[in-house]
């Protein structure tokens, strides 16, 4: 993992968490280690650059390296910089630290992508025109040019190993989520998730707290293998928590999206992840945590996952490269309990892994050789500037109707219009489709929330404020209209 020096930036910090920074990043880049996933002789950014990239004052990184200096874990080379220890090896183990950062117990909707191909507005399509082609088509023509004869055989059920280790590897660094390659499945989309999900763990009849609004895609899955829906409320602070253990406390599942609630993208306050974790504990529960773009916060940095906060192994980790490279690629992947591996395992010899061998070894390259986390870091500033757009153009063009507000929360990939309640979202919605703009309606979201109108507008292929204001305009007229 000589790549650190590329995602530095996305190494987790919890600030609600009562250790100091400097020890979450001493036991963030100390199990990154242990674990092997950092090896002996690698070299680390220089604690300028990684003070820099995680926006806190240098001396908080120098604590950091300090500790691991002294302990042996690192050992600094001058202007050659500061290297993971030479003298280590694989029998080193992780010891018991007090106070350490919540791991995974050893023991035991993304947003409604239309059907458009690639039109305004779109929501859930990432910026295909900033994605490195060309990088990825030397990567990818490698693996067709040297295609093994031992891939001619049944691929892996699970899913591509390097693939399944170098997810492993970014989430415990990115998302803070401690986790081991077999836990890791790899799926053809985010739909295949949550079937291998409920093949594996769901029984007729079993009831599911759902947010209101939520993914279309995630309901209809649920509705179609006869589960119980229960609609819970959203707030300012994300799903209702109290009010779905009054409404339902004996559900067997709740499928949450923590960072950006999809569509609202308002992010799940850390009172109710906790509160929700001991429900999920207390019964027995199951929590499927939706992390659909949880990389896309464009003020701070992006807030840990629910999963680095399960201790008792409750919380199964859904993940999609669909909008953070592009979705045509059709893998997503699962991060299972360690309890649970056993029962994923046999559920996968049934249904095995539907994603082509030669992605998910592109993929894996792509991760391994920097250049993901790189591309990251590139659309999180590419897309903060297109949302500015879209903000701007929707202020200067839109102002004059009174009816709408507009509603921006730091992070995800869309904005919303709300209407006034007596507006119909869904008419303006389908005049605006056949005009070629691909808005989609609130309400069209909403279980039993139908107070609840507007406008869902993607922002991440909008190319200058000029092509904002464009479409802003084409809009406003169709409104009026």
């Amino acid at each position: 993992m000589g790549n650190l020096n590329n995602f530095a930036s996305c190494i987790s910090i919890n600030t609600a968490h009562p250790l100091p920074v400097y020890r979450q990043i001493y036991l963030r880049l100390k199990e990154a280690i242990i674990a092997g996933n950092l090896k002996p002789g690698e070299r680390l950014p220089s604690m300028r650059v990684l003070a820099s990239d995680l926006g806190l004052a240098r001396g908080t990184v120098e604590n950091a390296y300090a500790m691991l200096i002294g302990e042996g874990y690192l050992e600094s080379h001058g202007q050659s910089g500061t290297r993971v220890s030479s003298h280590l090896s694989s029998s080193h183990t992780l010891p018991v630290i007090a106070n350490s950062l919540p791991v995974t117990e050893k023991e035991p909707s993304m947003p409604h992508v239309s059907d458009f191909s690639h039109q305004p507005l779109q929501l859930g399509l990432p910026a295909l025109d900033e994605f490195p082609l060309t990088l990825w088509n030397r990567l990818a023509g490698k693996h067709i040019r040297q295609f093994p004869r031992t891939n001619l055989a049944q691929p892996p059920a699970a899913g591509y190993r390097p693939l399944r280790e170098a997810i492993a590897r970014y989430l415990q660094i990115s998302r803070g989520i401690t986790c081991q390659p077999r836990q890791i499945f790899i799926c053809g989309g985010y739909g295949s998730v949550l079937r291998l999900i409920l093949d594996t763990l769901y029984r007729h009849g079993d009831k599911v707290w759902l947010e209101d609004p939520c993914y279309l895609t995630a309901r209809k899955i649920f509705t179609h293998v006869g589960a119980q829906i229960v609609p819970i409320d959203i707030d300012n602070e994300g799903m209702q928590v109290e009010q779905a253990i009054q409404r339902q406390s004996d559900a067997r599942f709740a499928l949450v999206t923590p960072a950006h609630h999809s569509p609202t993208g308002v992010t799940l306050s850390l009172p109710r992840r906790l509160a929700l974790l001991k429900w999920a504990t207390d019964n027995q529960s199951w929590i499927i945590e939706d992390d659909y773009d949880g990389e896309f916060r464009y003020q701070g940095r992006p807030q840990p996952a629910l999963k680095s906060l399960d201790a008792t192994g409750r919380v199964l980790y859904a993940g999609t490269f669909s909008k953070v490279l592009f979705p045509a690629l059709r893998t997503a992947y699962l991060a299972v309990p360690e309890s649970q591996i056993e029962q994923f395992e046999q559920r996968v010899c049934i249904s095995p892994c539907a994603s082509q061998v030669q992605i998910q070894a592109t993929i894996a390259d792509f991760i391994d050789q920097s250049h993901f986390y790189r591309h990251l870091k590139n659309m999180r500033t590419l897309y903060a500037r297109r949302r500015g757009f879209l903000i701007q153009a929707i202020s200067e063009n839109l102002s004059h109707l009174k009816h709408l507000k507009i509603e921006t929360h730091f992070g995800g990939m869309h904005l919303i219009l709300h209407l006034e309640s007596h507006v119909d979202d869904r008419q303006i919605t389908a005049l605006a489709r056949s005009h070629g703009l691909a808005v989609e309606a609130l309400s069209e979201w909403c279980i039993d929330n139908h107070r609840l109108t507007g406008l869902l507008l993607g922002f991440t292929n909008i190319s200058s404020l000029a092509h904002a204001k464009q479409q802003i305009n084409k809009l406003s007229k169709l409104i009026q209209a």
